[in-house]
């Protein structure tokens, strides 16, 4: 089972990336979000940060709704997020080698092309 250290890691291992001083996690490459802690919206109250979910970019609407059906004990959205290419993955439920292959994809496809070459020199394991 993964945790925020585990994307920590995982995200700080790719090239060009920077994380963004926030309550929990926020991974940015070339300024572009790909993955970050989700901000749970609690009627009355402010937002709680949730370090045990992670926010993951994931490219398009088709995407989105493969994984969300395909694996529903790992995936969800709220309505805040329709019409956004994100998904939210229950860290506890997923192992590092998916974790793994879900953030870098996530980077790829954020990173510029003249950023995503410079994958192959990084292990993110």
């Amino acid at each position: 089972m993964a945790d925020a250290d585990d994307v920590r890691r995982l995200a700080l291992a790719l090239p060009h990336v920077v994380e963004i001083d926030s309550e929990g996690f926020d991974f940015r490459v070339v300024d572009k979000g790909f993955v970050w802690s989700y901000p749970e919206r609690r009627p009355g109250g402010p937002r709680a940060i949730r370090t045990d979910i992670a926010v993951l970019y994931v490219g398009d609407e088709a995407e989105k709704q493969a994984l969300l059906l395909g694996e529903p004990e790992l995936f969800f959205t709220t309505p805040a997020y329709d019409g956004s290419p994100l998904v939210m993955l229950r860290l506890a439920q997923v192992g590092v080698d998916r974790l793994t292959e879900l953030v870098t994809d996530a980077w790829r496809m954020r990173a510029p092309d003249s950023v995503e070459s410079d994958l192959d020199g990084a292990n993110p394991r």
